[in-house]
């Protein structure tokens, strides 16, 4: 009996598989990627340079005498003052090396570990952005980026080349689309699509932005602009990924990102996404737009002469797992009970962004029951600011601070402790109320990735 084409690809799926290995290493236009390289490391460079003009070295990881450390990193410490600096002036001189093409293949690993290292140091530090550097700098480690515009091509001529293979600007995608996506999926709440917070708190702490500010006094204009957000967040990779709605997507992403810069002080993270979109356009639109500007690149060449760049079969393994778990972990929270904007289990690495408005209050209390007597602590008098800030909503770094409380007793380990918490939070404009159970003894509760018990779910 014989079989069509079409039956004979679905009973033996290795054809199929091998024409989608063929399209995923077809050569195309290395233009994007090394404009993304370029792009990477200049924004890298400026947020470097503003992070030690500011004083945030010291402020930030030598002041503090004691840093939250995230689960399985205990062992991440911060180093002396000027081992903090040197750290970071490496990654100032790597951040240029990544933008000029200089000994890239050296220059992007050795930026990946130290920036995911002064990321590990401390929970009060995490920001989503900081999060995606990371990310992204280690997705470069498997990319010929150098290749194209680039010292290293330059000054190796054999080096050179003007393609790279589909699946390097596919994955460069394929993380802008799912940071794009989950920060919209995230959206979907109550608080979001239907009192438009807390948005509507942020906008009218800026009425005095001229012509726009006296706007954000009405609550429509909060949910309307909610709405647009989550529209925004859910549909633009794909309207980046059409080719003729790309220039109008584009305009909608530097406009959203200017906007965000304005109303919120989130950094350099709005200008690294209106950067690393570019991505989205094809290497012939690109020269283009740069020819028009005064860049003279030569057009492409009508055959495509690339030398052998596959992934090697560890690279491919690494590289799957790595998307994996860009799916698994934005969507962990729904493992843990209750709402994560409020009990923050599954919160982190997971591009929940912006979602909350929060401000606590937390005190500790410190009982020795071998002598009978009970301290009361306060944050302040061992964290800094910002650690105080957010120590005082997140259970698991309140959790950290209660053992170091107990560690610093002048009788740690030779008499009964106890800690306790009575924590109070307002989120997004609501009441305060209690985040966690005052009766928990914290030194008995657990640090793992399992749910807390002594976490309030209202």
């Amino acid at each position: 009996m014989e079989t069509s084409s079409g039956e004979s690809m679905l009973l033996n799926p290795a054809p199929r598989l091998a024409s989608f290995r063929r399209h995923l290493n077809r050569p195309v236009d290395i233009l994007p990627l090394a404009v993304f390289r370029i792009a990477f490391g200049a924004l890298m460079f400026a947020s470097t340079l503003r992070f030690m003009l500011n004083g945030w070295i010291d402020a930030l990881y030598v002041q503090p005498q004691f840093h939250f450390s995230y689960l399985g990193f205990e062992w991440v410490k911060p180093l002396s003052g000027g081992g903090m600096t040197a750290i970071f002036i490496a990654t100032l001189i790597l951040s240029l090396c990544i933008m000029l093409g200089f000994v890239y293949r050296s220059a992007i690993a050795l930026f990946f570990i130290l920036f995911t290292y002064i990321e590990l140091l401390d929970q009060a530090t995490y920001l989503n952005h900081y999060y995606f550097v990371s990310l992204v700098s280690f997705l470069l480690n498997f990319m010929p980026a150098q290749r194209y515009l680039s010292l290293d091509a330059r000054l190796r001529p054999q080096l050179k080349t003007r393609y790279a293979p589909f699946w390097c600007i596919l994955a460069l995608q394929l993380q802008l689309a799912l940071v794009y996506f989950f920060a919209g999926f995230a959206k979907l709440n109550e608080d979001w699509l239907l009192h438009g917070r807390p948005m509507a708190i942020w906008l009218k702490a800026n009425t005095g932005i001229p012509l726009i500010g006296p706007l954000f006094d009405y609550n429509w204009i909060a949910l309307a602009l909610s709405w647009a957000a989550a529209a925004y967040d859910l549909t633009i990779a794909l309207w980046l990924s059409w080719r003729r709605a790309r220039l109008p997507a584009y305009a909608t992403v530097i406009v959203f990102h200017l906007l965000t810069a304005m109303l919120f002080p989130i950094g350099v993270f709005p200008y690294v996404m209106i950067a690393a979109t570019l991505i989205f356009f094809s290497g012939g639109e690109l020269r283009s737009a740069l020819n028009r500007v005064g860049f003279r690149l030569a057009p492409l060449p009508r055959r495509a002469v690339i030398p052998h760049m596959r992934p090697s079969t560890a690279a491919k393994l690494i590289l799957i797992l790595f998307f994996v778990m860009q799916l698994i972990l934005p969507l962990r929270h729904y493992l843990y009970p209750g709402d994560a904007n409020w009990t923050m289990e599954g919160y982190r690495f997971a591009w929940r962004v912006m979602l909350n408005e929060k401000a606590g209050f937390a005190t500790f209390y410190l009982a020795d029951r071998t002598a009978g007597k009970t301290q009361v602590v306060y944050g302040s008098q061992y964290l800094t600011p910002q650690q105080l800030r957010h120590m005082s909503y997140q259970p698991d770094m309140i959790l950290q601070f209660a053992r170091y409380l107990a560690a610093q007793h002048p009788y740690a380990g030779q008499r009964e402790l106890a800690v306790f918490a009575e924590v109070y939070v307002a989120r997004n404009g609501a009441p305060s109320k209690l985040l966690i159970d005052p009766e928990q003894n914290l030194l008995e509760a657990s640090r793992d990735i399992f749910s807390a018990p002594w976490i309030l779910r209202y």
